[in-house]
Order: structure tokens, then sequence, then C-alpha cells
């Protein structure tokens, strides 16, 4: 079972994300921050994180996304203030079916979520120190065989999953 974790907008916590970091390292085969730290790219905390500049992040040697793949599913990294997610998900859809992706993590509104449109999975995390659609700070993991079927469990930051905060749903086959 291949799982990625998916964290955003965790705006200086330091603590929290290494304990995130700690307490699901040996089990996923890829770390996602969405933007937002406002921590330096290499500092300890980020290590080993694919990472996308958010609007509190301002060094210049950050990325504004990224692209790869694990285990046969491609991601899209972004934060998602360049892309309307406040308003619209069509600006991100295009740039993910630019990029070949199959899944789109983003962050930038604090509100955790997902949708499955036409195959593609948009994932955000909500955010890990100052949710704004619920009181609980948030993460995700999404889990997966075969990207024909594919979990995502939200968990707060402490480490519990969120059962209300769970779907399971299909990819579209790669491009």
């Amino acid at each position: 079972m291949t799982k990625v974790l998916i964290i955003s907008d965790t705006h200086g916590l330091t603590d929290k994300v290494i304990d995130i970091k700690e307490r699901h390292k040996e089990e996923t085969a890829a770390m996602i921050h969405c933007g937002d730290s406002e921590l330096d790219i290499d500092s300890k905390e980020l290590e080993g994180f694919y990472y996308a500049k958010g609007n509190c992040d301002f060094q210049p040697e950050m990325e504004e996304e990224q692209v790869f793949t694990v285990d046969g599913v491609t991601f899209l990294v972004v934060h998602g203030h360049l892309h309307q997610i406040k308003s619209t998900l069509m600006p991100l859809s295009y740039r993910a079916d630019e990029a070949g992706a199959q899944v789109a993590c983003f962050g930038h509104s604090h509100m955790a979520g997902a949708e499955n449109i036409n195959g593609k999975l948009f994932i955000n995390p909500g955010s890990a120190r100052q949710p704004r659609d619920r009181k609980e700070p948030t993460y995700a993991i999404l889990e997966w065989e075969t990207p024909e079927e594919v979990k995502l469990q939200f968990y707060h930051v402490d480490g519990e999953p969120m059962p209300e905060l769970q779907i399971q749903t299909t990819l579209a086959a790669k491009n």
C-alpha cells in the first residue's frame, strides 16, 4: 500500500510538523507541503517534503509548484493563491491537465476538503495551524494499491483519524 502525507499552511509551526513527519515517515512514500510554512526551505522541518511556495513564503529559491510521480500516480503541488482556488478549481484543473497530474494538492484557503472531478482528485489538507472551516487543525494521507481505488483520510494534527473526513474514489488513467 502506497501512502503520501499532505500538509499545508503550518505558518511557523515547528514541533507539530516534526511530530507529524516522525509519526508517518516509515509508512509514507512521499511527503507534500502545500506552502505557507513560513520556514526556510532548508529547515529540518521541511526536509524530505515536496514543497510549493505559498504567499507567506519569501525565499526566492522556493518553487511555485512541484510535479512528480509516486508509484504510478502523478501529483501537482501548488499553494493555490496563483490559481484562484478560493473561488474556483478551474485554473488549477487546467494546470493539472497541462502537467498530466491525476492528483492536485493545494492549500491557501485553510479549508480541509477533497473533490474528484472527472477522475482528477483535488486535495486541500486544511491548515495544521489556523483552520477556517472547522476548529480542528488537519493534515491528510492519500493511500492506494492501484490508482483505480484510492483512499484519502484526514487527521487531526495530534494523529487521530477523523472518520467523518474520509473518501474513497478512483483516479483517471494517466495521459
